[in-house]
């Protein structure tokens, strides 16, 4: 199957969006994926075009930007297709992965990023020592207020009271990350983490081995979770 996929930064590039779709339709696309957002954010139905592609499909874009937002990610991209049998083409760079001539062209773009990257290091390398001589680089800064604030919530948190905030909803009020918060959590306080027992575990040694009566008492929990949040925001 030839499988396309079209994306265009925003929803004011209607008609690029259209003509891309009517170019892979032309060329025999039998399934197009499309969407309108930015290279850097989640590209949803990219996703689910690699997902969807098999052994033996081919995978089309009209241009290279289209598809990924940098040389390394577009050789992730490439490597992933590879790895399921999947040949890429390229239509404005006529690239074809089932070719000599586009195999050749993916070994100038592996390296051209490899020398990209190495660049880059070394450019960090270089900024870095100039910072220290200066007495200008102490690291990553640490935001004490934040993390005081942080500390304060997890001081409160209990995962067994329904009125809490959740480690989620405690990030989200920070407006940091879940990960920042978990991270702290397990520095400060260790023991307010929920350690996950196995189910088999569970259904065992807590329900007797009645796995209906542990699927019961799992939507039970669900539905005290859901009654609490429900008035927590009322």
């Amino acid at each position: 199957m030839i499988i396309g996929y079209a994306r265009t930064s925003s929803k004011h590039q209607e008609a690029g969006l259209e003509d891309q779709i009517d170019q892979l339709t032309k060329i025999g696309c039998e399934k197009v994926f499309s969407e309108q957002v930015s290279s850097v954010t989640q590209r949803d139905e990219l996703d689910k075009a690699l997902d969807f592609a098999r052994e033996g499909d081919i995978f089309v874009v009209t241009k290279l930007d289209r598809l990924a937002r940098s040389v390394a990610n577009f050789l992730e991209i490439q490597k992933s297709l590879a790895e399921k049998s999947v040949n890429l083409r390229i239509l404005d760079l006529n690239l074809d992965t089932s070719t000599p001539m586009g195999e050749m062209v993916l070994g100038v773009l592996a390296y051209v990023a490899q020398f990209e990257r190495k660049i880059m290091l070394e450019r960090q390398k270089v900024g870095i020592a100039k910072a220290k001589s200066e007495g200008k680089f102490r690291g990553r800064p640490k935001n004490e207020k934040l993390l005081k604030r942080m500390d304060a919530e997890i001081a409160v948190y209990d995962r067994n009271d329904p009125r809490s905030l959740t480690i989620k909803q405690i990030a989200e009020k920070l407006g940091i990350s879940y990960v920042y918060v978990y991270r702290r959590m397990k520095q400060v306080a260790p023991e307010k983490i929920r350690h996950k027992a196995l189910k088999r575990d569970i259904i065992e040694n807590v329900f007797d081995g009645n796995a209906e009566l542990y699927s019961a008492a799992q939507l039970l929990e669900r539905k005290k979770r859901k009654y609490a949040k429900s008035v927590n925001e009322k």
